[in-house]
């Protein structure tokens, strides 16, 4: 029998971001997940499949309309940290990991700055 860790470790909590995408987004994330906060969707035990599937979608939609950015993240032991991340979008973020400390790399510019240094809500 099965405890209610063993569970949670299987299927762990998926979170997706959203920032600056079209409505469709909001209305297909709103489905099967739950809104926290504007742009913030969580499911406690989403499967790697519907979580594959669903990020699918996400990849597709992003392809053709190509705006805004999204970031899922959910457990994976096999991950830096043991914290999967998929990111779409603008800008591109990569999590490294260096000493046991998980760290964002994002791309310079030509000017050295990030393309966060100029959005003001940051």
């Amino acid at each position: 029998m099965r405890n209610r860790t063993q569970e949670n470790l299987e299927v762990p909590l998926c979170v997706v971001v959203t920032r600056n995408v079209e409505a469709r987004y909001r209305g297909f994330l709103g489905s099967a997940m739950l809104e926290l906060a504007s742009g913030v969707y969580a499911h406690p035990r989403m499967s790697a499949g519907v979580r594959d599937r669903l990020w699918s979608v996400l990849q597709d939609w992003h392809s053709q309309l190509a705006r805004g950015s999204l970031v899922m993240c959910f457990a994976d032991t096999a991950a830096a940290g043991a914290m999967g991340l998929r990111t779409l979008g603008e800008p591109p973020k990569t999590v490294v990991e260096h000493e046991g400390v998980l760290l964002v790399r994002r791309a310079l510019s030509a000017t050295g700055k990030t393309a966060d240094d100029d959005d003001p809500a940051l």
